[in-house]
């Protein structure tokens, strides 16, 4: 038995077999022993998933390179063998060929990255992961009103970016422009009630406008855009039925739900100390006229 396995190790193909079952088992050994070192020393969650996407795409690319030095002297013979079915692949696999030319130009044009918020393909959700062939986000809104997770995580083929737009919410300005519509009684001091809307969202928005106003110059160096005001704005429309106060106002991506809930609580306190001059409109219907009833008795 050992001569007849040392018979095979003579044959040079056999022993490059080996060498490179070898080489590809301790390769990635050694990548998944530094991984785990990365887990436990890197306190940082962000920081430490980096390290082991980068680890583990690093010792793939080793391995590449073993197992062509290995075969170097065999590569210009599996040339012709190679053309041959190149073309046969490329239509077998031409999804899978576009995924990973979809993950190079996510990955090269830095559309997202793991933790942004993005919409792709219609679906809206946190990124988790960024693999060669799929992109995986937990999913957010959906069935719920507000930007909440909903527990289930997608997974979209990385060809979509070339078939469809991608809208990121973080990577170059993390916040949104939210709106709030307050409809007033006519008859109310309208001019109390913008100033009071004024006041009360300039309070909110406050410990943000200058972090806003901040990024905002900073993609400015990137892209063409014209300057825009962070402060909050208050306008106001005239309908059939009340006075529309629309409240426009700066919101970090993650913090609409809980920004527009202290806005309508802040705004409700501000209108009760004014009872007399400032009443909430609710939809009302007023018969101006009552048409003449005649009624015939035998």
């Amino acid at each position: 038995m050992i001569d007849y396995i040392w018979s095979l190790l003579a044959n040079p193909t056999i022993k490059k077999l080996v060498l490179s079952v070898i080489s590809v088992i301790l390769i990635y050994f050694i990548g998944y022993l530094v991984q785990i070192s990365a887990g436990r020393h890197v306190e940082d969650g962000e920081t430490r998933f980096r390290a082991k996407k980068w680890i583990k795409n690093l010792s793939y690319i080793i391995i590449l390179l073993v197992l062509l030095a290995i075969f170097s002297d065999q590569l210009g013979g599996l040339a012709v063998f190679v053309g041959a079915v190149s073309v046969g692949i490329a239509i077998a696999l031409q999804e899978v060929i576009v995924s990973v030319a979809g993950w190079m130009a996510v990955t090269m044009g830095k559309f997202y990255r793991p933790g942004d918020r993005v919409q792709l393909g219609g679906i809206k959700g946190d990124v988790m992961d960024i693999s060669v062939l799929r992109t995986t986000i937990m999913e957010v809104g959906e069935w719920l009103e507000a930007d909440l997770p909903t527990g289930r995580t997608v997974r979209i083929a990385n060809s979509f970016v070339f078939k469809e737009p991608v809208f990121n919410y973080t990577s170059n300005f993390p916040f949104l422009w939210d709106e709030l519509k307050i409809p007033i009684r006519h008859g109310s001091d309208y001019v109390l009630t913008r100033d009071l809307l004024q006041k009360v969202a300039q309070v909110i928005s406050d410990p943000i406008i200058a972090e806003a106003a901040h990024s905002w110059k900073e993609m400015k160096r990137s892209y063409f855009i014209d300057d825009v005001t962070m402060a909050p704005q208050v306008t106001m429309k005239i309908t059939d039925n009340w006075l529309e106060f629309t409240v426009r106002y700066i919101v970090g991506y993650r913090n609409r739900r809980f920004t527009r809930d202290l806005l309508f609580t802040r705004i409700l306190e501000e209108i009760k100390l004014y009872p007399d001059r400032i009443t909430i409109a609710s939809a009302t219907i007023a018969l101006v006229e009552t048409p003449s009833i005649h009624v015939k008795m035998d």
